[in-house]
């Protein structure tokens, strides 16, 4: 067994599945770590984990067992640096997302655009084309951790300021076998937004404080 320490996002939060994801912040690496079978006072930190939570953390596993999930010998939450997620599934995207894609269609990488509020740049809308992404999916693959964005989280394109809010929109629902949409939506706003965020929210009812993931197995049959 070997420990591993250090910074990382967690990036899968699904109720149906026992494990999580975190996603070192300096290095291109991902660990599946069990969600529970810790003592009392971790377990409650771990059952506070969220999509989008950057923590500290100490691991402990067999680096050569990629069958065998980690397991969280210390974890502490970065609250400040932390970024809140909402999700949304089957909706209409925004019409800055249909306008971006419109300006690159057939894109292979994703398109940003600018948010501003009162002028000022405090956010960006951002489309992930689907044909590069596995099972020509989008938000199932946030879901299930295998769409890092640290570097998107930490300064959000055309801003570069790190981000505060995260909003993941999909056309499609990630039960669909096939999708109508070719790409997906992230909406990323920083502190400084106020009302944007607001209405995104209010648009595609997503309260904060509410668990807005969509019901997905990624391990069903």
């Amino acid at each position: 067994m070997v420990r591993r320490s250090g910074r990382f996002r967690v990036y899968r939060v699904v109720e149906s599945v026992p494990h999580y994801n975190l996603q070192r912040v300096d290095e291109p690496r991902l660990y599946t770590v069990y969600s529970s079978g810790y003592d009392p006072d971790r377990q409650a930190a771990v059952d506070d984990l969220r999509t989008g939570t950057l923590v500290d953390a100490t691991l402990t596993g067999d680096p050569d067992d990629e069958t065998e999930p980690w397991r969280l010998a210390a974890v502490e939450h970065d609250e400040a640096a932390s970024v809140e997620t909402a999700f949304a599934v089957d909706v209409d995207p925004p019409a800055v997302a249909v306008d971006a894609w419109g300006s690159e269609p057939g894109a292979t990488e994703p398109i940003c655009r600018t948010l501003t509020e009162d002028g000022e740049p405090v956010g960006a809308c951002c489309v992930q084309p689907r044909e590069p992404l596995p099972n020509d999916a989008f938000v199932p693959n946030v879901l299930t951790g295998l769409l890092p964005l640290e570097s998107e989280l930490t300064a959000v394109p055309g801003v570069d300021e790190p981000a505060a809010e995260a909003v993941f929109l999909d056309p499609d629902p990630p039960s669909a076998t096939s999708y109508d949409a070719p790409f997906g939506v992230l909406l990323l706003f920083t502190a400084a937004a106020t009302e944007l965020p607001d209405r995104f929210r209010e648009r595609y009812d997503l309260p904060r404080g509410s668990d807005t993931r969509p019901a997905f197995d990624p391990y069903a049959p």
